[in-house]
């Protein structure tokens, strides 16, 4: 799993260590394994979010998983062109490269721990898809797309692109240096990531070793959504196991409690989680296929804005990767 490492996870800086009788670590409200399904053209994915009641997952709306999963020759698929509206799409690649291409005038290649943050907004038009390379020869895809809601005040604001690189994440370890955390966005014990937000949101993958513990100091006032790329473990503080393709639903506190079992699976040596959590939005959600609105009004009229080209124009040809 080639997403952004250290040699040596001991010369980073430390979480502090949770006073247990001020801290009350969150137990774990609800436990969903993700169904499979298929995105774009055909790609395989784990639907992350299924079945979690949209009040819980606030201010996130749908999250995938992509593979992992080693593809032939002429098997990597992406996605056709598509419009989004009314929220934001952060595609984490943590092994297999993908490019990105909009009708904004954005284009970017992510790879091996990258970030695509793509801030919809008023609307805009993209694409995915792997180089022609990866197409040609195979190989693997791993990989997360979170969509992020954005607040009614923000619905309209223009599109933005972030390219994030693996390099940029804050990199910080446990006071026993078992696991290796990555945060992409917000703040953990004073660590902030790179990823600029609407609103306030904390996401990070953690690498946690065979048989280590990570109590996490998080924002009391954020959900905690901790969901399993790889391998096996327990979350909360009745540590619940929770293996790859699994998502934990953490109720109230100010710290999350994530262990890794004693023994992996040889194809996936360690525990690996994307945790994610922010401040809840708590305004109506009207959400049907690529736009996420706050009314069936507003919905309506992002379906005619876009059949009227007002989402923007699809470029007569594919960029080429100048990054």
């Amino acid at each position: 799993m080639p997403a952004i490492t250290v040699e040596d996870v001991l010369v980073l800086p430390r979480l502090p260590a949770l006073a247990p009788d001020r801290t009350r670590i969150r137990e774990v409200r609800r436990l969903v394994t993700a169904p499979h399904g298929h995105e774009g053209e055909g790609f395989p994915v784990r639907r992350g979010f299924a079945d979690v009641p949209l009040s819980e997952l606030d201010p996130f709306v749908h999250f995938d998983h992509l593979g992992e999963v080693d593809l032939a020759p002429g098997e990597p698929k992406g996605t056709p062109w598509h419009p989004h509206r009314g929220f934001e799409t952060v595609t984490y690649v943590i092994d297999g490269i993908v490019d990105h291409q909009d009708s904004n005038g954005g284009s970017g290649r992510i790879a091996d721990g990258d970030t695509q943050w793509m801030t919809a907004g008023a609307g805009i038009l993209h694409i995915e898809a792997p180089p022609e390379s990866l197409v040609m020869s195979g190989g693997v895809i791993h990989g997360t797309q979170l969509w992020v809601n954005l607040p009614q005040a923000k619905k309209l604001v223009p599109p933005r692109y972030q390219d994030i690189r693996g390099s940029q994440a804050a990199l910080l370890t446990t006071p026993d240096g078992g696991a290796l955390i990555r945060v992409i966005a917000g703040d953990i014990a004073g660590h902030a990531g790179p990823g600029v937000t609407h609103t306030p949101i904390t996401l990070a993958h953690i690498t946690v070793e065979p048989g280590a513990q990570v109590d996490l100091p998080w924002h009391p006032g954020y959900n905690a959504l901790v969901y399993a790329l790889a391998g096996a473990g327990t979350a909360g503080a009745e540590n619940r196991p929770i293996q790859v393709g699994q998502l934990a639903v953490h109720g109230p506190g100010d710290g999350l409690r994530l262990t890794a079992a004693p023994r992996q699976a040889s194809h996936t040596p360690k525990l690996e989680l994307y945790v994610m959590g922010g401040q809840p939005i708590r305004e109506p959600i009207a959400h049907y296929g690529p736009f996420v609105m706050n009314t069936r009004d507003e919905l309506a009229q992002a379906f005619e804005d876009y059949q009227a080209g007002r989402l923007g124009v699809t470029p007569a040809t594919r960029l080429p990767h100048t990054g």
